[in-house]
C-alpha cells in the first residue's frame, strides 16, 4: 500500500512512519487470519459443488503476491525516510533563498515534516525546502 506523504499529519518524520504503520496495520491481514478464512470458507462449501482446490492455491498464491508488495512498501519508505534525514543533513551551514526572495539566510538546522524538509534559519526564519528554492554554499 502506497501512502501519500503529504497526507500523514504533521509531526515530522516519527508521526508520518506512525500513521504509516497504523494505516498498513488496518488493511493488511496475516497468513494465519487468512488460513482461518480459508478454512471456514472449506468447511462451509456446497457439498454438491464442491470448489476446485486450484482456486484455494490461486486465493494463496495472490494473498502471498499481495503481502510481498507491502512489505516492499514498507522498505522503500524507511528507505526514503533514511534518505531524507542524509540528505537533510547536508543542508546546515548552507546559504538559502526562497522562490520569491523574501526569505534568505544561513540553515540552522533542518526538520523533516510530511511536507518536506523544514529548514531554520540563524536569523529566526523558516522556509520549507522545495521547488523554487536556491541553496548555496556556506554564506560568506
Amino acid at each position: 500500500m502506497l501512502v501519500n506523504p503529504t497526507q500523514a499529519p504533521p509531526g515530522g518524520a516519527e508521526s508520518q512512519a506512525n500513521a504509516v504503520s497504523k494505516a498498513q496495520e488496518r488493511t493488511t491481514m496475516d497468513y494465519d487470519a487468512f488460513l482461518r478464512l480459508l478454512i471456514a470458507e472449506m468447511k462451509n462449501q456446497d457439498p454438491l459443488d464442491p470448489t476446485d482446490a486450484s482456486e484455494y492455491v490461486s486465493q494463496f498464491a495472490s494473498f502471498s503476491v499481495v503481502e510481498q508488495a507491502i512489505q516492499t512498501n514498507r522498505k522503500l519508505d524507511d528507505l526514503l525516510t533514511g534518505l531524507s534525514l542524509s540528505q537533510s543533513g547536508g543542508l546546515i551551514g548552507r546559504h538559502v533563498i526562497s522562490g520569491d526572495g523574501s526569505i534568505s539566510g544561513e540553515i540552522e538546522s533542518v526538520r523533516l515534516t510530511s511536507q518536506g524538509p523544514q529548514a531554520t534559519l540563524t536569523n529566526g526564519q523558516s522556509l520549507l525546502v522545495g521547488p523554487g528554492v536556491t541553496i548555496t554554499g556556506a554564506s560568506s
